[in-house]
């Protein structure tokens, strides 16, 4: 019986590079949908950015309801991780945290991937198998930032008003999001951040 010593070898290159063009086609996606919207953002339009072939985008997703709900779910997942890489060099206590954190959680929706979620949230709106995918990936997402803030800010969800000011502060800077997409609203912006801040900050302490 012979062995193939040289198959793990092979294999460990060939997974890297199926790795690599995952990622491409990820990144070329949320590029394309924030820049053309849904609309678009063809699969054809997509490969070729990333530089591979139709039958190699397909590879990895088959439709492009995979690709795009996979390209927001990648992005999301990041983002989420990244807030969490910041919880270390939060200010320990106090009002000074608390804005800290409404101030993480503003520009979470501040980058080029929200603008591309948006688009896909629209299309979302009129075809029925693309909603039932958003909405999943959606609430995920949303569950994940709600347990971020929670522990950003330390407090005790089960409190009374707790999670539904939490809930507000993610609604609220989605909503700067949205303001921030047309135009620089940053001074706005900050203004509303130290305002809110000093909300919740009184209304955590409530509850």
């Amino acid at each position: 019986m012979t062995t193939n010593v040289d198959a793990a070898p092979t294999r460990a290159p060939q997974q890297d590079r199926s790795r690599a063009t995952r990622q491409r086609l990820l990144e070329a996606a949320i590029e394309c949908l924030a820049e053309l919207g849904w609309t678009g953002s063809t699969v054809a339009v997509v490969a070729e950015r990333a530089g591979v072939t139709r039958g190699a985008l397909q590879h990895h997703f088959p439709t492009r309801e995979d690709l795009f709900t996979a390209a927001i779910e990648h992005v999301a997942d990041e983002r989420i991780a990244f807030l969490r890489g910041r919880q270390a060099a939060l200010p320990a206590h106090g009002p000074a945290r608390t804005e800290a954190v409404v101030d993480l959680l503003v520009r979470m929706y501040m980058d080029q991937s929200f603008k591309a979620a948006l688009h896909l949230w629209v299309a979302a709106a009129t075809e029925e198998p693309l909603r039932e995918r958003v909405v999943a990936l959606e609430n995920r997402v949303g569950r994940e930032a709600h347990r971020t803030a929670v522990a950003f800010l330390g407090v005790d969800e089960h409190a009374s008003g707790t999670r539904e000011a939490v809930q507000a502060t993610l609604d609220m800077a989605r909503g700067l999001g949205l303001a921030n997409l047309l135009t620089d609203d940053s001074a706005r912006r900050a203004r509303v951040v130290r305002r809110w801040s000093a909300i919740l900050d009184a209304a955590l302490a409530e509850g």
